[in-house]
């Protein structure tokens, strides 16, 4: 298989890079397995039950993926071999960071869709993380077999009910892009962008492959009425009907980068860079997104990710944009066939390749030949931390070791945001929810050795302000500079547009000027936005001021350390334009600098925080229950009894889906009470829902909590405790 998969990687027409997307339970690691039995890579016997995927001891435990993994596997299609490099995602939303990961490594996406279940909340973050990034989707409607033989459904009805789930698929492609949607990438059973079966008994159908076999749904519902799924797997076996839907329908390299480099690339296309990667040019430089990186017990740091031109070999010298400009060379170069890695002597354009030797990379980085090229868009995560988790070394030998693995942790995994703080000696771990953090902190003991002693989860915060203030004076300790600013709440609007990526300070900046001026900014203001942090811009207003210019960037930083940690409660700031309107500064560089500069201009800061009052956000969760009739009162009391609100109520023959919002603070322990609740007959999903202002008559209690927790004064500091 290693030789076959090595003979194609040069021959991009032949390749297609596919990740495979679905709501947790769906089905994926199922499916996958049976894709690699297919291509003769694992045994049939043991196909949808060794979950090949899920590598991890953690993940084969409880039976979930947590980890995205890849492998390359080769299929033959009309007498022609091509080669599918294929990720495996995770379905969890705590692990939705790696699906956004991997929708950058990939062409095409087979999103999975249980036919009983439907379409469900994660199925629409995964579909809307591909369309963004101009990931062509395909649908595999799976677990047939359960309409058949446990909703009793007739012949007709199974077909009804399957359309059903289209027309679903296909609302949400047309709602999330109207243009691709018109422009061919409608799914249609008819033209093969459609399949069903059950990934469990190794069988599907499509429109073409029921025209070459002749099997067709009345053979489907017969032979699941009477159990025989071995039939259906011999005379239709699931992975060549996958495989040839994705060598089909699901684009190449060429195809795709065609038209993905616009989308992830805004560089100039003339330069080389620019026309290699659109031309998926194997001679022209190297331009690597890094997607993932993993720690090797023996080779070091692993970094994956997609290759859009040149080649890399062994000794390749590279750069990695946005870190100190110095050489990294490539120690070795490979490809992941599951947990294994395999090396090869070259790996070109339109592959998903696996080096070592990158030590300056972390995910999302950029890595070129070239010293400086126009990094690629960062990589925007659909869900922020929202739980935070405090660790310490069960022995103080270890503190060292606890500080080297945090550091790893952070670099594998970027929706994680660790805090390490030497003084307090207070590590800090930030996650998605629950099951994230215990992932964490479990395979920080297991894999990485470091007994440690973990703290009740806490629920992460947010500052921001409601109204304007200023001007605000900062003075600097020798009171030789002044720094005057402005506050005011950023409009959603333009929030929204900086968390989509629409609006960025790696766009060009004429670009980024209209961007913000159809968005409400004036061109005054639009023109002088000079740094965009988090969802928090600043704006330099003042004209011809000497020195300003080599003072900039400790202002910057001073801006930098107030937005870190508010004045209410030490959390990150956001949703804040503040624009800077005077400065007065000293004429001797000596009494200008970074102890001068930086503390005015981050007490000026959180005193306007206070000023423009000062508030916090709380995050809040989506969440979705589906319980029979009788159970809805109790479905609606779990999100009416945690300060959440019910939105929607949706039934469907005898079940009733209820639709809410309520403040993680409140979800601890949610899915053992909603089992209770509804008697074990609840299925629940939930997913982040963005943050909210705390309600004001708790405000001044959470404030206090937050402030006794981190040892900070009880007493919330005044305006002036900043400005004196």
């Amino acid at each position: 298989m290693v030789e076959k998969v090595t003979g194609l990687m040069d021959k991009p027409e032949f390749i297609r890079n596919i990740g495979i997307v679905a709501h947790i339970d769906h089905g994926k690691t199922t499916l996958s397995d049976n894709l690699l039995a297919g291509a003769g890579m694992i045994s049939e016997e043991l196909a949808g039950r060794q979950l090949f995927m899920d590598s991890d001891e953690e993940e084969q435990a409880r039976g979930i993926t947590i980890d995205s993994s890849n492998v390359s596997m080769v299929h033959t299609y009309e007498g022609d071999e091509y080669l599918i490099n294929m990720i495996d995602t995770p379905g969890h939303v705590d692990f939705g960071g790696d699906v956004t990961r991997a929708m950058r490594a990939v062409d095409g996406a087979v999103v999975l869709v249980d036919a009983v279940e439907g379409t469900m909340p994660q199925t629409e973050t995964v579909l809307r993380q591909a369309l963004k990034e101009g990931v062509r989707p395909v649908l595999f409607i799976n677990k047939v077999d359960r309409l058949i033989n446990e909703l009793k459904v007739d012949e007709t009805e199974m077909q009804i009910r399957l359309g059903r789930v289209i027309d679903k698929v296909n609302k949400l492609i047309k709602g999330m892009n109207e243009e691709r949607y018109k422009a061919g990438w409608r799914l249609d059973a008819a033209n093969g962008t459609v399949a069903f079966g059950s990934a469990l008994y190794n069988w599907a159908v499509s429109a073409p492959y029921m025209k070459k076999t002749g099997v067709s749904f009345k053979d489907v519902y017969e032979k699941c009425t009477s159990g025989d799924m071995k039939w259906l797997a011999k005379n239709s076996p699931l992975s060549d009907v996958l495989l040839d839907m994705v060598v089909h329908h699901l684009p190449d390299p060429f195809d795709a980068q065609k038209r993905r480099v616009n989308i992830i690339w805004h560089g100039d296309k003339t330069t080389k860079a620019g026309t290699s990667m659109l031309t998926c040019d194997p001679e022209g430089p190297v331009q690597l997104m890094v997607t993932d990186i993993s720690f090797d017990p023996h080779a070091g740091e692993v970094a994956t990710g997609r290759l859009f031109s040149g080649t890399l070999r062994r000794g390749t010298e590279v750069y990695v944009m946005g870190s100190a400009l110095r050489v990294n060379r490539l120690a070795s170069v490979g490809i992941f066939m599951g947990a294994e890695r395999i090396e090869v002597e070259a790996l070109p354009a339109g592959n998903i390749a696996a080096v070592t030797g990158l030590k300056d990379a972390i995910v999302g980085s950029t890595v070129s030949s070239l010293m400086d090229v126009t990094p690629f868009e960062s990589l925007k995560h659909y869900s922020e931390p929202v739980m935070t988790v405090a660790v310490e070394a069960k022995n103080m030998k270890d503190l060292p070791k606890l500080v080297t693995v945090l550091r790893q942790v952070a670099k594998e995994d970027p929706t994680v945001q660790v805090t390490i703080n030497e003084e307090t000696g207070e590590h800090l771990i930030s996650g998605m929810g629950e099951l994230h953090l215990e992932i964490i902190t479990g395979r920080i003991k297991r894999d990485k050795g470091v007994e440690i002693i973990t703290s009740t989860p806490i629920v992460v915060y947010r500052e921001t302000v409601t109204k304007m203030a200023g001007p605000v004076e900062g003075k600097s300790p020798n009171r030789h500079n002044r720094f005057y600013i402005e506050l005011e709440p950023l409009d959603p609007v333009v929030v929204q547009k900086i968390k989509d990526g629409e609006i960025s300070m790696n766009q060009p900046a004429l670009e980024r000027r209209d961007a913000l001026v159809a968005v409400g900014f004036s061109k005054d203001e639009a023109k002088n936005v000079k740094a965009i942090q988090d969802t928090n811009v600043f704006l330099d207003m003042t004209k011809g001021i000497q020195y300003l210019n080599e003072t900039m960037e400790l202002v910057f930083e001073g801006w930098r350390e107030a937005l870190a940690g508010g004045p209410l409660a030490d959390e990150h700031v956001q949703n804040l334009k503040i624009r800077l309107v005077d400065v007065k500064l000293h004429e001797d560089a000596i009494h200008r600098g970074p102890a001068q500069v930086i503390p005015a201009v981050r007490a000026a800061v959180k005193a306007g925080i206070l000023l423009a009052g000062d508030t916090l956000l709380e995050p809040i969760q989506h969440i979705q229950i589906t319980v029979p009739q009788d159970h809805m009162g109790s479905a609606t009391g779990q999100i009416q009894g945690r300060r959440g609100q019910v939105l929607d109520m949706q039934s469907e023959g005898d079940t009733i889906t209820v639709i809410g919002n309520a403040p993680v603070a409140e979800l601890f322990g949610f899915a053992g009470d909603v089992r209770s609740a509804t008697e074990g007959r609840a299925m629940w999903s939930t997913e982040f829902a963005g943050f909210e202002t705390v309600p004001a008559g708790m405000l001044n209690d959470v404030v206090r909590e937050i402030r006794k927790r981190k040892g900070l004064k009880e007493q919330i500091p005044k305006p002036e405790d900043y400005l004196a």
